[in-house]
Formats: structure tokens, C-alpha cells, sequence
């Protein structure tokens, strides 16, 4: 703690200074033309060196706006030490010259090195969480500024790895190579059918392992653009990937559990892709017994889970299809990322469809960043609203009590 706060309180003022300016979004169009036609290393960095220290400062400022208690757990502590060190190795680029070729080496070899710190992000400020709810409980309102909170802070951390991701691809000599026709980690030509059968047999060999068995998977593909032809759009591959991955996972744990006794075998996941003029909306659907409708909302919540909680560090995890239940609302995260959506849709009883909404054009996918400001700043001090909708009481009132005066 002692050393998270000398290290705070020296890059103080820098993290005030960077988080003022607000993040530059960039469409898929702007990363591929870049890449594409004008990939200039020196450009690059003269971009990347300040912007990367504004999205982290935007991000550590409203980190210290989390609750005291959360933000003494050990795990918060290890993320913020981590967000701090590698502001810090950010800042040593602040003046260096972009016309000395050991600058851009060194910059690239940082880049490798911050992006590699940060792998663990996402479970260990999960484990953080947990951490606060063994000690403090659920709290309603702590819950909405959670909430609020790691949608903005795992955007941040997406948008992050984007910028690093694409600068070494395009720029590492050789490093963990990108696919011939990518432009860095951006496929033009992405063949969404493909990466939906990639998806499902990744999660059909975990569900086998666990399970001993898999439904099978049914693809439909509509392509209203170029009727009868495969369904290609500008994409991240890896991205989309993270979010079909999920959703199988979700759709084999519940169709294999329902169906566990029965004697008709597995129903199958369905797929149907679609490419419209604004729009490309790819749906998966199960047989999986569905999820009432009071509970929808939670299955995008932080701080709850259908799953048994696992243990970082845990030799054994409690299921392989199963985490920390964070995988529903990061797969959002990454969809609403170039401005697109992830719903579900449930018949409880029957199943859940949920759907995967893109932006069919490059152009329009541009990045939906948090910024802190002043809008951001009053979501964590302003206390909860009394409901203004009428709630039903838990004992049904007796109209027999009231009597009318006359």
C-alpha cells in the first residue's frame, strides 16, 4: 500500500494533467487505413505516446472514485500498482525524439511489455470484487457504481489493447505474426460463418472434456447485400471470436444439463447469420430451458454469478464452461466496442436466443469510449433514487381494514 502510494503521488499531477484531454475514438476503416496504405512506425508512436497516457489516466482518476473499501482490497491494490507502473514507463516517452531509431525499438518492446502486465487484468479485479463482498456484503447501491464502473474500466482496457495490439502487429518484425491478409489484428475480409464454426468447436471439445457429450451446431446464413454469397465484413476476428465463444459456452452448459436423462439426445445450437445494409446480426439459440425474465439483468452483473466463484491461482477450476460470470458482460463490452449490441432473449421453459449485433460498415465502427468528466464524476456521488414505479408488497393488504368515512 505504502508503495502504491509513493508511486501515485509522484505521477499525481501527470495522471490530472493527461486525464483533461478525452480519448480519440478511431473506426475500423481509420485502423485498417493506416495499416493498409501509410503504416508509418514514427507516426504511430508520435500518436500512441500520448494517447495511450490519456486513456489511462481517464481510467486511474476514476478508479479513486470507487468506494474505500473496495479499493483496499489487495487485488484492486495489484491492478492499480500495474495501471501506475505502466503510466509511468508511458511517461519516459513523453520528449523522446521519434527520429532515433532506439526510441521506436524501445517503444515497441514497452508496448510488449505494459500489454503483458496487464494479461490479468480482468480476473484479478474480479477476485478484488469478491474480495469486497466476503468482507462488506451485497450493497445496492455500491453494486450500481460497480457496475458503472468495470463497464467503463474493461472498455478502457479493450480500447488499450487495441491500440497496442495493432502498433505490433504492424511494427514487430516478426513477433507473433498476424495472418497474411490482416492488417494487424483486423481481418477485411472476415468470413463471419467461419469464425462462428471456430467458436462452437472450441467450445464443443471443453464441453466433451466436462460433459462427455455436445449438442451439434445448425448454421443458416442470410446475405440480403450479395444474396448467396459468404457473409464478409471489416472485423477484429478475435473479437468476435470472444463473443460466439461465450455464448456457446453458455448454451452447451445449459442444453447438456437439461437434457442430462434424456433419451432423445441433445437438441442443437442454432446459428443464423444475417448482413443487412446497416447491420450485421448474428444469432445463436438453444434448447437450454431458458432464464426467467427477473433474472436477465443479472447475467450481465458483475457481482453476481450462476456458477460456483473459483479461486485465481486454483490448480482446479470448479467447470470448465463456467468463471468468475464475467463472460456475458465483457462479450457485451466488446460488442457495444465498435458500436454494436449483445441481447438476450429468453422463454423460460424453452431456451435463450441471444444476439450479436455489428455494424455492417467499417466507417460506422468507431470506438465508444468512457471519458471522466464531470457526468462521470457525479454517477459516484449522487446517493440512490426512491423508486418512482410502485413496487409489490411482499403481504397483500387486506381491503377489509379500510373503512370509508362518510
Amino acid at each position: 500500500m505504502k508503495l502504491l502510494n509513493l508511486l501515485l503521488k509522484d505521477i499525481t499531477p501527470k495522471i490530472e494533467y493527461y486525464s483533461r484531454f478525452s480519448p480519440s475514438p478511431m473506426s475500423i476503416k481509420q485502423f485498417l487505413d493506416f495499416g493498409r496504405e501509410n503504416a508509418c512506425e514514427k507516426t504511430a508512436y508520435m500518436f500512441l505516446r500520448k494517447e495511450l497516457a490519456v486513456r489511462l489516466a481517464n481510467t486511474m482518476r476514476e478508479v479513486t472514485l470507487l468506494p474505500g473499501n473496495l479499493l483496499s482490497q489487495p487485488s484492486v491494490q495489484l491492478v492499480q500498482s500495474w495501471y501506475s507502473q505502466s503510466f509511468e514507463e508511458l511517461l519516459e516517452y513523453e520528449h523522446r525524439c521519434s527520429e532515433d531509431p532506439r526510441t521506436l525499438n524501445d517503444f515497441l518492446d514497452v508496448l510488449i511489455q505494459i500489454r503483458n502486465r496487464h494479461n490479468d487484468v480482468v480476473p484479478t479485479m474480479a477476485q478484488g470484487v469478491i474480495e469486497y463482498k466476503e468482507k462488506f456484503g451485497f450493497d445496492p447501491f455500491i453494486s450500481s457504481n460497480v457496475q458503472y464502473f468495470l463497464d467503463r474500466f474493461y472498455t478502457s482496457r479493450i480500447s488499450f489493447r487495441m491500440l497496442i495490439n495493432q502498433h505490433t502487429l504492424l511494427f514487430g518484425d516478426g513477433i507473433n505474426p498476424a495472418p497474411p491478409k490482416h492488417i494487424g489484428g483486423i481481418d477485411p475480409n472476415c468470413n463471419v460463418v467461419e469464425v462462428v464454426r471456430d467458436a462452437y468447436e472450441t467450445a464443443k471439445m471443453l464441453c466433451e472434456q466436462y460433459y462427455t457429450r455436445a449438442p451439434e451446431l445448425q448454421i443458416k446464413e442470410f446475405n440480403s447485400k450479395k444474396p448467396n454469397k459468404p457473409i464478409q465484413v471489416v472485423y477484429v476476428p478475435s473479437h468476435l471470436f470472444h463473443m460466439l465463444f461465450e455464448l456457446f459456452k453458455n448454451s452447451m452448459r445449459a442444453t447438456v444439463e437439461l437434457h442430462e436423462n434424456s433419451r432423445e439426445g441433445l437438441p442443437p445450437v442454432m446459428a443464423l447469420v444475417t448482413l443487412g445494409k446497416e447491420d450485421l446480426s448474428i444469432k445463436i439459440g438453444d434448447q437450454g430451458g431458458g432464464v426467467p425474465l427477473r433474472k436477465i439483468d443479472r447475467l450481465f452483473n458483475y457481482m453476481y454469478s450462476t456458477a460456483p466463484t473459483p479461486k485465481l491461482n486454483s490448480p482446479q477450476m470448479a467447470a470448465p464452461l463456467a468463471g468468475f460470470g464475467y463472460g456475458l458482460p465483457i462479450s457485451r463490452l466488446y460488442a457495444r466496442y465498435f458500436q454494436g449490441d449483445l441481447n438476450l432473449y429468453s422463454m423460460e421453459g424453452v431456451g435463450t436466443h441471444a444476439v450479436i449485433y455489428l455494424k455492417a460498415l467499417s466507417s460506422e465502427s468507431f470506438e465508444r469510449l468512457p471519458v471522466f468528466n464531470k457526468s462521470a464524476w457525479r454517477h459516484y456521488q449522487l446517493g440512490p433514487e426512491a423508486d418512482d414505479w410502485s413496487n409489490p408488497s411482499s403481504d397483500p393488504r387486506d381491503a377489509s381494514t379500510f373503512k370509508v368515512n362518510t
